[in-house]
């Protein structure tokens, strides 16, 4: 599973961009600033999509730093300034794509699909996620303990594929909401209440913790690989 951090201070902009990127199975985390990016450089995501534009420090800065802690990672740049001079100074930089304000979050998806198979395409892939006493297989979408089949509704699914990708994170309704449902989805966040409350009556062995007023995590002691 791949990983890939967004780091995009419109706050519309960027949940609409985690839709998409989460909706590919790729596990998403995005930033608002460049500070708080900054601290997560360690990480080593599997790619990088970078607004020029930050309110506290400069994209520039932001890939230099990448770069120098793993020059391997690709990055992706996306700005609503001067095209040519954007591109021309993220390209010597090292930046590896470059798009430019405003484009279709299809169009990104698209690149990222490009820059990850060319960056990692000798990789395999591993479908399944130990969530012990579960086994998710997201190819299949199925879930078993030992050798019974859980029998799961797809936004059921969904759910805990989210919850597994994130494991130990407070994840809000409205969170949870854009990702099982969608961003059009019109409707009560109750909606999510009720689809936990049926997971985890399929799952009891699944420790999904409550936060009250917020949403939910899955606890992160749970075994994970």
């Amino acid at each position: 599973m791949y990983r890939v951090y967004l780091v995009e201070d419109e706050v519309n902009l960027s949940k609409i961009l985690v839709s998409y990127l989460e909706k590919e199975g790729w596990e998403v985390r995005s930033f608002y600033d460049g500070q708080s990016a900054l601290q997560a450089v360690g990480e080593h995501p599997h790619l990088w999509i970078l607004d020029i534009m930050l309110p506290d420090i400069d994209g520039y800065q932001l890939l230099r730093s990448i770069k120098e802690v793993s020059p391997e990672v690709p990055v992706i740049f996306i700005s609503a300034r001067d095209a040519d001079l954007d591109r021309i100074i993220g390209l010597e930089m090292g930046s590896d794509d470059y798009l430019a304000k405003p484009f279709s979050p299809r169009e990104l998806v698209i690149r990222v699909h490009r820059l990850l198979e060319r960056v990692y395409k000798s990789t395999p892939k591993n479908s399944l996620i130990n969530l012990c006493p579960y086994v998710l297989d997201e190819d299949r979408r199925i879930v078993l303990k030992g050798q019974d089949n859980i029998e799961l509704t797809s936004k059921e699914f969904d759910l805990l594929l989210y919850f597994a990708r994130h494991r130990g994170q407070a994840l809000s309704r409205e969170q949870i909401i854009n990702h099982v449902w969608g961003v059009d989805y019109v409707g009560s966040d109750r909606s999510v209440d009720d689809l936990v409350r049926r997971l985890r009556k399929k799952m009891p062995d699944l420790r999904i913790e409550t936060i009250y007023g917020f949403g939910y995590r899955l606890n992160a002691n749970e075994e994970f690989r």
